[in-house]
């Protein structure tokens, strides 16, 4: 069996010059404040527009350097927010599709220079429209060039195509923490759950047709699944199944595991990520279903039952076992959240916390069985991931209190004099109520700029003294989640503060690039 795997990789591209006057783009590869514009993604003009010209002279350089190195780089197209385009290659043997990614990365950051952008990969660049994720669509197949994930013309391929969809049910089941544990990290813990990415929760969308075919094994008795077993065509209630893979709507968007015609599409996966992250926890997932399911099936046959009946009981079985990890619906809803958690879903959202799969007693005997990692191995990369985290957050957080305390607040104060000083004149020219009337609007807004500059200050200097308790911590672990639950909720109040001033602030003064600017200049 080969495993196989096309990335789609989403991007930004940022004019060079504004990128350069951003200090939070520079340092960490997203905005940690910014209002949004006037206009966004509401049009979808981008998505369905031509690509710009300075654009398409940027792709077709770096589509030339791709194929220099061998990199089948094949699709090339706008996505839906301002400025966001996707880069995907031809479908390639997992390991080697994996480094020719990590290789086109790399790539796309220099051959950007020469055009004068500047790439965020990052998974969240900018509030309020879609970020970037990397679909790593994923196959198994056989060394002979059969497709595992293809539904076939002959009743036993077609037994053979709902055997390994069930298995990667059950796989995808029994280690859904893991799975989401496998994509996490500080930048796409601000994509998940936003702006048609996936939610925080892992669930697989099969689509109504392919649903039905599953549905109607999971629900056959006993002598129903021996009258299956015994025909000569399997009869599961469709004429055909190639017709049927492909489902009409677009709710697979939400899912972040979806099954899409002859392969599933694990959308999960952040687009500065590395794929081999999530792809060594499904293989590894999904190879010990497969043992486990081959020696039920084998201990099925040495009974004396037949291949056929055996095969289908335990699938059957497989479909009962991974029926809460079936979700079809919106991804998005509150109900679904309440749902997945009766259902027994892993709907943790803290990223220190979701890292915890890797430990678990399922995971690492998991890991020993199919020869992947030891439990040593396991914990030396979780320390790499809780550090990692720690340190993301740890410089956002410097840079925003710089930002906030350097440049948002002096300029909001020179402002607020402009303002002081007006009022005064007015109610000089006309003293008493008339004076305070003509001046009651700046006034209003003087009493905003205050409370604002007033909040960025005591939260700034929360979040400094959060940051260096967490710091006093020696384990990893605890320090990741002490930065996750005392230092990360200030970015945000911070941010919503600095966004209010930027909506009052005299535009001329203001020192930092705009969205409009940001996503509007090509």
């Amino acid at each position: 069996m080969i495993s196989n795997l096309g990335w789609e990789q989403e991007y930004f591209l940022v004019d060079e010059a504004l990128y350069a006057a951003r200090p939070d783009l520079v340092m960490t590869g997203r905005t940690l404040m910014g209002h949004e514009s006037a206009k966004n993604q509401q049009l979808e003009d981008h998505y369905f527009g031509a690509i710009p010209s300075r654009v398409q002279a940027f792709m077709l350089d770096l589509e030339i350097e791709a194929h220099k190195l061998g990199i089948p780089a094949k699709t090339r197209h706008n996505e839906v927010a301002p400025n966001q385009f996707e880069l995907a290659p031809i479908f390639e043997e997992t390991n080697l599709a994996n480094d020719h990614n990590m290789l086109i990365m790399s790539v796309m950051a220099e051959v950007a220079r020469r055009h004068n952008f500047r790439i965020l990969l990052h998974e969240k660049p900018f509030a309020g429209i879609n970020g970037s994720g990397k679909h790593n669509n994923w196959s198994l197949g056989t060394d002979t060039g059969t497709l595992l994930f293809a539904p076939g013309k002959t009743p036993m391929e077609n037994l053979q195509f709902i055997t390994f969809v069930a298995n990667v049910m059950a796989a995808v089941h029994r280690h859904n923490a893991l799975l989401k544990a496998s994509i996490m990290s500080a930048t796409n813990c601000h994509r998940l759950g936003a702006n048609e990415a996936p939610p925080a929760i892992i669930s697989i969308f099969t689509g109504s047709q392919l649903a039905e075919i599953l549905s109607k094994i999971k629900n056959s008795d006993k002598d129903e699944l021996i009258a299956l077993a015994g025909k000569e065509k399997l009869d599961l209630g469709v004429a055909q199944i190639p017709e049927l893979m492909i489902d009409n709507t677009d709710r697979n968007r939400t899912s972040p595991f979806a099954f899409t015609g002859n392969r599933f599409e694990f959308r999960a996966v952040g687009s500065s990520a590395n794929c081999a992250s999530a792809m060594i926890a499904l293989n590894a997932a999904v190879a010990e279903q497969l043992a486990d399911f081959k020696q039920k099936v084998d201990s099925r046959l040495a009974a004396g039952e037949g291949l056929q009946h055996a095969l289908l009981a335990e699938i059957k079985a497989l479909l009962l076992y991974s029926e809460a990890i079936h979700f079809d619906g919106n991804g998005y809803s509150d109900e679904w959240k309440e749902e997945a958690a009766r259902r027994g879903l892993d709907c943790e959202t803290n990223p220190a916390l979701i890292f915890d799969a890797y430990l678990r007693p399922s995971s690492i005997e998991m890991f020993r069985k199919t020869g992947v990692m030891n439990h040593v191995e396991l914990e030396a990369r979780n320390e790499v991931k809780w550090e990692m985290y720690t340190k993301k957050i740890q410089i956002e957080a410097r840079v925003l209190g710089d930002l906030a305390i350097n440049h948002i607040i002096p300029v909001a104060t020179r402002y607020l004099s402009i303002l002081l000083d007006n009022m005064v004149k007015i109610r000089t020219l006309f003293p008493g109520n008339k004076g305070e009337e003509l001046s009651s609007q700046d006034a209003a807004t003087v009493e905003k700029i205050m409370h604002h500059c007033s909040i960025i200050k005591e939260e700034v200097a929360k979040m400094v003294n959060a940051r260096k308790d967490a710091n006093r911590i020696s384990e990893e672990r605890e320090k990741a989640l002490a930065y996750s639950l005392h230092v990360a909720p200030s970015l945000e109040v911070i941010r919503y503060h600095i966004d209010k001033l930027e909506l009052m602030v005299d535009n001329e003064m203001w020192p930092l690039p705009k969205y409009r600017e940001l996503l509007f200049i090509r």
